[in-house]
């Protein structure tokens, strides 16, 4: 991969923050829009901890980590640049944007595209770590085809515990609910999960169990162990966005309430000019596939930003003191009707030569 180490200041179209499925996909777009672009990637992508990427197209079961490289390879074809480290701080400049790193390097866009993601927030259960993105999954799209017909735990977090449970039961008729002290079903809701045969555990979960590495249960207070396959949680998600605050741009709580991301408009726009998001960090629940295409969409638009941009500075050269129209406004005052040698019409007041006669119409000079 390239990299730049030099100090000092260096100048982009596009500064992307995040080198993940969002940030590479626009990377690739904004090459290939002949941009000059530089991904800053501090290297935690959110999905390291999983063993496979799932739901994207013609890539199935690809490696988190190869999926990145292979994506990191096809920008750096077109172009790109990539600096490893963590972006801090991000300031207008006279430039567009100044973008601080960690260790005191920094790079300036005219335009910043952040696809940083999200971080997930487990529950503190001993054990649960350990064993997310292998026996701990959260996402049924992501993961339950793997997990079919396995006996699968979904430990309550949340008002959408209950909805996850649903969820995962369409790959497997051997669901437990935890309520973990977490969740409270409604009338409606206790209906809905016992007409779908799904058993319900009160108390907490006090531990994640495993057996050389592999999980193989949970204990609930009491002590009483329930044999799994595979536990599902709704983490936490925040984005990792903190960074553009400072331009008008705070994380906000997200409808569902399963965390915060940042506010995104069509194709990745923000309410702070110039600025753009693509991927988890606005979208929390998008999948790689989507991050990706969010990646692209944001991509083409800020490419049609520029464009625009630059099109109004050739307008304000066209209208210039040097431009077509001033130049034949100029010419008219100093020439009057003579144009190349050749009068072209008549002459008039204080251009009129002594002695000439103004009714001789259009003279030819010889």
């Amino acid at each position: 991969m390239a990299t730049i180490s030099r100090p000092g200041n260096t100048r982009y179209d596009v500064v992307v923050i995040g080198g993940g499925a969002a940030g590479l996909s626009a990377a690739v777009t904004l090459g290939r829009a002949l941009r000059s672009v530089v991904v800053i990637d501090d290297g935690r992508p959110r999905n390291a901890p999983a063993q496979a990427v799932h739901g994207f197209l013609t890539r199935e079961g690809m490696g988190p980590r190869a999926l990145l490289d292979a994506g990191r390879a096809e920008a750096e074809s077109f172009g790109a640049s990539f600096v490893e480290g963590a972006a801090v701080t991000v300031r207008r400049s006279s430039g567009g944007f100044d973008v601080e790193l960690a260790d005191g390097r920094s790079v300036t866009g005219r335009r910043i595209l952040v696809a940083t993601g999200l971080t997930d927030g487990l529950p503190d259960i001993p054990g649960l770590r350990d064993q997310w993105g292998a026996g701990v999954v959260h996402c049924p799209y992501c993961h339950g085809y793997e997990i079919r017909g396995h006996r699968i735990g979904v430990l309550g977090t949340g008002p959408l515990s209950v909805h996850q449970t649903l969820l995962f039961r369409q790959w497997s008729d051997d669901i437990t609910l935890f309520l973990n002290d977490r969740v409270v079903p409604t009338d409606e809701e206790w209906d809905r999960l016992a007409a779908r045969s799904i058993r319900v555990v009160d108390g907490a979960v006090l531990s994640v169990d495993t057996s050389d590495g592999t999980l193989t249960g949970v204990t609930v207070r009491g002590g009483t162990s329930f044999g799994l396959q595979a536990l599902a949680v709704g983490t936490r998600m925040e984005a990792r966005g903190a960074l553009l605050a400072p331009l008008g741009l705070p994380a906000q709580e997200h409808p569902s309430g399963m965390g915060h991301s940042l506010v995104g408009g069509p194709m990745g726009s923000t309410a702070a000019p110039g600025v753009y998001v693509a991927g988890n960090v606005s979208n929390l629940a998008a999948q790689v596939v989507v991050a990706a295409a969010e990646g692209m969409m944001a991509g083409a638009a800020i490419n049609a930003d520029l464009v625009e941009e630059e099109t109004a500075w050739a307008v304000d050269g066209y209208r210039g003191a040097f431009a077509a129209p001033r130049e034949a406004e100029v010419s008219e005052r100093v020439l009057g009707t003579r144009r190349h040698g050749l009068d072209d019409g008549p002459v008039t007041g204080a251009s009129a030569p002594a002695g000439s006669d103004l009714r001789e119409g259009v003279r030819r000079a010889g």
